[in-house]
C-alpha cells in the first residue's frame, strides 16, 4: 500500500478488519560518533546520519486526531525528534491489542530502528510528509 500522507495511514488503520494499535517511535537523526569528512558532508546535506530513537508510544488510530495533534502532544515530552516511524499491531476477535501487548513489539521496533532496519515502517518527517529511504 502506498501512503501519500499520515492521514492515509490513519484512514487505512481505521478500515482494517481487526482493530489496530499503532506503534510510534520518534527518532533523532544524529551525526555518527567519530564521523568521517564524507559522513559529515552527507549529514549536512540531510542525506545521512545515525537514527536514535528517543520517544515511543502506542495508540489506537482513534486516539490520534491528526499528525499535527500528535506532533503537538510530543512537545510536552521535551524530546526533540526528526522522524516518526509507525508500525501496526492487529487485534483479534474485534478487540484491539492492549498497551501491555504492544510493549514487546514496540521494543522490537526500537531495536530494528537502532539496527537500521526501517523499510518495514511507515516514516514521516516533522512536517508529516512521507519519507522514503533509498
Amino acid at each position: 500500500m502506498s501512503l501519500a500522507s499520515f492521514q492515509d495511514l490513519l484512514d487505512a488503520a481505521r478500515q482494517q478488519p481487526e482493530p489496530q494499535r499503532l506503534l510510534l517511535v520518534f527518532a533523532k537523526v544524529e551525526l555518527p560518533q567519530n564521523a568521517t569528512a564524507e559522513q559529515r558532508e552527507r549529514f549536512e546535506r540531510r542525506e545521512g546520519g545515525t537514527l536514535s530513537p528517543c520517544l515511543c508510544v502506542d495508540k489506537t488510530p482513534e486516539e490520534i486526531a491528526s499528525f499535527e495533534a500528535l506532533a503537538e502532544e510530543s512537545k510536552a515530552t521535551g524530546q526533540d525528534w526528526d522522524l516518526l516511524f509507525v508500525g501496526g499491531l492487529a487485534g483479534r476477535a474485534g478487540i484491539a491489542p492492549s498497551a501491555d501487548e504492544a510493549a514487546q513489539p514496540l521494543r522490537f521496533m526500537v531495536n530494528a530502528i537502532n539496527d537500521g532496519r526501517v523499510a518495514q515502517f511507515a516514516t514521516f518527517d516533522r512536517r508529516g510528509e512521507v519519507v522514503q529511504f533509498g
